[in-house]
């Protein structure tokens, strides 16, 4: 069980590691070792996750998960399939973690007396500049 948060654990048998041949430099060891690792998490279909839990993690991870829900996290920082491995449950844990975050609903609000009057008396000033650079041909002769 990978421990996310207190309430929230994912069994390990949700994840699928895939590993592949990293690709950047490397030399030859690159060419023969596949040391990164393609995690699977199938978040639509998740039942370690909430139902607003799994829609803030597919809207948070954008084009990481398939027209499926499953969430496609590459890890190829390290040159051992064992870091690379963790590190991509880290991340996997860290985008469950920011997804757990509930956001803060926008409570509506009003512009006060002061503010709407100051916002006219602004409004004014500007239209009197305006109205004296205005061009008057009858001023002129």
């Amino acid at each position: 069980m990978i421990e996310v948060s207190s309430n929230v654990k994912i069994d390990e048998n949700e994840i699928q590691y895939e590993f592949i041949r990293a690709s950047g430099p490397g030399g030859q060891n690159v060419n023969k070792v596949a040391s990164s690792v393609q995690l699977r998490f199938n978040v639509r279909n998740s039942p370690s996750l909430e139902p607003d839990v799994k829609e803030r993690l597919i809207k948070l991870a954008g084009s990481r998960v398939t027209e499926d829900g499953v969430l496609i996290i590459e890890a190829k920082r390290y040159r051992t399939q064992e870091q690379n491995r963790f590190d991509g449950t880290q991340r996997l844990i860290t985008w469950i973690q920011k997804a757990l975050e509930k956001p803060k609903e926008r409570k509506a609000t009003r512009p006060s007396v002061t503010a709407k009057a100051a916002r006219v008396g602004d409004k004014k000033k500007h239209g009197e500049i305006k109205r004296i650079r205005r061009y008057e041909p009858e001023d002129w002769e």
